[in-house]
């Protein structure tokens, strides 16, 4: 996988003078089903959460309040996604290093992630993630 497999998703949005709705559809919006959702919160300022890649789980990470930044890197080029709209997801792939800051005050990070947690589908020496990248990439 690459970057270029982690693209921003523009979700349904239904206006409506009490309020708008988005809402998000396995297999329609997004290509995997859900089967957990987990969101951060109260993130102190300064933190960075992810820091971490994962080897076959997908997700799509949505700024339900605030802005954050999502500094992505597949072990060849890196980009950073900035996320203040609840309308949009980005959608991360596997074998893609994640790291997540510059959390606003207020800000929520909603992930839906497409398989239960599992400790050994996590990456979280990037040195290791990048020769597992590079050898997958060969």
């Amino acid at each position: 996988m690459s970057l270029q497999d982690c693209n921003l998703i523009d979700l349904p949005r239904i206006n409506d003078r009490r309020g708008n709705l988005t809402f998000v559809e396995a297999g329609r919006h997004i290509p995997f089903a859900i089967r957990r959702v987990y969101y951060l919160y109260d993130v102190p300022g300064g933190s960075e959460r992810g820091g971490h890649a994962h080897k076959a789980l997908h997700q799509l990470i949505i700024a339900m309040s605030g802005s954050f930044d999502i500094h992505l890197d597949d072990g060849h080029s890196r980009k950073t996604v900035h996320m203040n709209r609840s309308y949009y997801g980005l959608s991360v792939c596997p074998m893609i290093w994640r790291a997540i800051d510059n959390f606003s005050s207020g800000a929520v990070c909603m992930v839906l992630a497409s398989d239960y947690y599992d400790e050994l589908d996590y990456y979280r020496d990037y040195n290791e993630f990048v020769g597992a990248a590079q050898k997958a990439a060969k």
